[in-house]
């Protein structure tokens, strides 16, 4: 089965994604795979230089500059995607080869519902939590400021829409024992 792992920003699906890994899935982090697909040498770079040669700086993206550009602006945002996304899905289809037959495979999507990625899984997990823990969880991590932190949020799914789009819903408003309990849980409903 394949499986479609989302949450916004500082919402904790990395480390879902890592419980759903202790517990036996395979997961493949699209995030990693959207470096791949603009690597030096890659198709996806080769596109991104003839949209915004400005950001391509001997061969390799410079992100702070592409960011600049697609952050403030949703055209440009949405044709970024257009450009990257299908080398992550590609990708990603071809890293499901390396997974144990019978094996959950899950896919660490940011974007799940924004980009029609959800289309390509049969189920998929929201992990929730609540917007002041997230805006600390990012500072905390990335040594940022906290209207980047809401600017970036601004730009994914609205929680409560995404919330009423999955199949599964896990709640990360409490330690960590209690987010492991809750992934076992929906890890458990998946597999049997």
């Amino acid at each position: 089965m394949r499986v479609g792992l989302t949450g916004g920003i500082g919402s904790g699906k990395s480390e879902v994604a890592r419980v759903l890994h202790d517990l036996g899935a395979f997961v493949i982090d699209t995030d990693e795979l959207a470096r791949e697909a603009v690597a030096p040498h890659s198709d996806g770079l080769r596109e991104i230089a003839r949209e915004w040669p400005q950001v391509v700086v001997g061969g390799m993206l410079d992100r702070t500059a592409l960011a600049q550009i697609v952050f403030g602006d949703p055209a440009a945002r949405a044709r970024l995607n257009a450009i990257v996304h299908p080398h992550v899905r590609r990708l990603a289809l071809e890293r499901e080869r390396y997974a144990e037959p019978g094996q959950l495979i899950v896919h660490v999507v940011p974007l799940l519902f924004e980009t029609g990625y959800a289309e390509l899984v049969e189920k998929t997990i929201l992990v929730a939590a609540p917007e002041g823990a997230r805006i600390a969880r990012v500072l905390e991590r990335d040594g940022t400021d906290e209207a980047h932190v809401r600017a970036r949020m601004a730009a994914q799914i609205d929680p409560r829409d995404a919330r009423a789009r999955a199949d599964y819903v896990i709640d990360n408003d409490g330690n960590l024992a209690h987010l492991r309990d809750r992934t076992g849980a929906v890890y458990t409903a998946l597999i049997g």
